[in-house]
């Protein structure tokens, strides 16, 4: 059953999950250009809450690192590997990064 809720910005919205994210405040923080725009909202804070937020910096991890992150599922791969390709870069083979 879905729950009328209140963000603290003021927007009202209902949910059925227990995920507190606004799909208004939501839609308001997605980025209109670059890489990160390209994702869905748990792939783009997945990456943006691991501190990448640059090509150059997507580049230095694997895609195993890449998919360990919370949010982050198998379908945005793709959109990331084509962003790195135009690029001239590509995903890392190892790194001693920690994917929180």
């Amino acid at each position: 059953m879905k729950q009328k809720r209140i963000c603290p910005n003021g927007h009202t919205y209902y949910k059925s999950s227990d995920c507190p994210t606004c799909p208004q405040c939501e839609a308001e923080r997605r980025p209109t250009d670059g890489f990160l725009a390209l994702l869905s909202a748990p792939a783009r804070r997945a990456l943006m809450n691991a501190g990448i937020t640059e090509l150059n910096q997507l580049a230095s991890y694997s895609e195993k690192e890449i998919l360990a992150l919370h949010g982050m599922g198998k379908a945005s791969l793709p959109v990331l590997r084509e962003a790195l390709d135009r690029a001239g870069l590509a995903f890392g083979e190892r790194s001693d990064h920690d994917p929180r």
